[in-house]
């Protein structure tokens, strides 16, 4: 099926030049945008779609989230507090974690993106609880299939539990063997590095605190041999680099490199407490870096230095983070989070709606290791694109510049139509494929379990909301 956007008011392509075209028609065949031009002929199988009132960009593309969180927003004792102690109250809650809970969850955050205006997302999965049932990961592809997203899942791990010296419970960890043969099966039943592929695979252990060193190194052994991308957490908090320092006397950067972890086939989360030098030795190495600005702020984590970064050559892309710290998978928000927290104390030009969209959209796709794909609308790339009506009322006089008002504006951040492949998956601000208030009810019925198993007081009539 072909789809043809017609008479487009604003079109973004994000190709090296940041072109932006006015009253253009675009056209999406076998996956790919194919033209660009004026009056262009619909193929037979075509659906046209009117963008005469639309900005149109590339679909943005999130680098770091934990789908299952969706399932613990806002949980009362963590709402106020710092990262470890916020960790410690919801891993009594995580270790009771099913697969319908992950399907659920999973299925919830790609439908939340998705109305915000992302089209590709990675997830970082990595709580598997030691007496589980079910395939974990398995549910996850299912759901991630039907949200219909280009889906980056990995296969996170934590064997580090308390009893070893890390933060998580003992029941939230797996022992090391097992974790990299089911890396290997993961690998061997989702990844697929075909072109334009909908479901590919990395592997992501989760922090300094829940792994061992020896961990580390397989993984990125691993990986390196089956051909998939790296991913964890590093240099989040002052806490995190005191515990490094006292269990491996080593900053964690130092320690991902020691384990052979730096490269351009590895993208890291947060990387809020870099060094000058280490910043330096990120941009020598081609290592990616996520940055999550929404979560960093919820949990007084700090602020990365991504002015910086960019001026030095790293990679950057931009991630929302799980949804009990952001605490929502609102991919446009974060752009505009981003573009806030640089100028907060400090100069109104250290970040500009221009570098926000870079960061959300070709910036994210290298991330991943899709930069000859997707994040650009140029013929050739894929057809991954969403379409915001600028006569809404919260753009209101916001016209002379279209991509800035998209950035800077918004009471509501749901986009008018959004495509994965010319595959129109959402149009008209609703979905073509899901039922909205279906796919929360799940949620909140998976939601209302979990928490109960954690030891969570809910409010009386629950109930009502985990029902369709």
């Amino acid at each position: 099926m072909s789809l043809l956007l017609r008479g487009i008011y604003r079109l973004v392509l994000q190709d090296d030049e940041r072109r932006q075209l006015s009253d253009v028609d675009l056209l999406i065949e076998s996956g790919r945008v194919s033209k660009i031009g004026r009056c262009l002929a619909a193929p037979d199988d075509a659906e046209v779609l009117d963008a005469s009132r639309h900005l149109v960009l590339p679909g943005l593309v999130n680098t770091h989230h934990h789908m299952f969180q969706v399932l613990t927003r806002c949980v009362p004792a963590g709402q106020n507090a710092p990262l470890f102690d916020w960790l410690r109250t919801h891993y009594g809650i995580w270790k009771h974690l099913t697969p319908e809970a992950v399907e659920a969850s999973t299925l919830a955050a790609c439908a939340e993106l998705l109305l915000t205006g992302c089209t590709a997302t990675s997830d970082h999965l990595y709580l598997f609880p030691r007496d589980r049932r079910g395939d974990l990961m398995a549910a996850q592809a299912a759901a991630a299939r039907r949200s219909g997203i280009r889906f980056h899942m990995t296969r996170g791990s934590m064997s580090r539990g308390r009893s070893l010296g890390g933060l998580p419970p003992d029941e939230a960890v797996e022992a090391e063997d097992a974790i990299l043969d089911d890396s290997e099966r993961t690998i061997s039943l989702y990844h697929d590095p075909s072109p334009l592929s909908a479901l590919r695979v990395a592997l992501a252990p989760c922090s300094p605190f829940s792994i061992s060193e020896g961990l580390l190194r397989e993984t990125a052994s691993l990986a390196r041999r089956r051909g998939v991308r790296c991913h964890t957490h590093i240099a989040e908090t002052k806490d995190e680099e005191a515990y490094c320092l006292e269990h491996y006397g080593r900053r964690p950067l130092q320690l991902l490199e020691d384990c052979g972890w730096l490269g351009p086939d590895t993208w890291l989360a947060h990387g809020i407490h870099f060094d000058d030098d280490e910043l330096r030795r990120l941009a020598e190495t081609r290592t990616g870096v996520a940055h999550c600005p929404a979560s960093n702020l919820r949990l007084s984590s700090g602020k990365a230095h991504v002015p910086e970064m960019l001026r030095l050559g790293v990679l950057v892309g931009l991630g929302v983070d799980g949804s009990a710290s952001n605490d929502s998978s609102d991919m446009l928000g974060e752009l505009r989070h981003c573009l806030l927290v640089h100028r907060g104390g400090g100069s109104p030009d250290a970040m500009d709606a221009q570098t926000v969209l870079d960061l959300a959209t070709r910036g994210s796709a290298a991330l991943l290791g899709r930069a000859e794909e997707i994040g650009c609308l140029s013929p050739g790339f894929a057809g991954d694109l969403i379409g915001i009506d600028l006569g809404r009322l919260e753009y209101a006089g916001a016209l002379a510049d279209p991509l800035a008002a998209v950035v800077f504006c918004g009471i509501s951040h749901r986009v008018d139509f959004a495509a994965v492949g010319g595959r129109l998956l959402v149009r008209d601000g609703r979905f073509t494929h899901l039922d909205e208030r279906e796919t929360a009810a799940r949620a909140n019925a998976e939601s209302a379990r979990l928490l109960r198993a954690g030891g969570v007081d809910l409010p009386a009539g629950v109930a009502r909301l985990a029902s369709d």
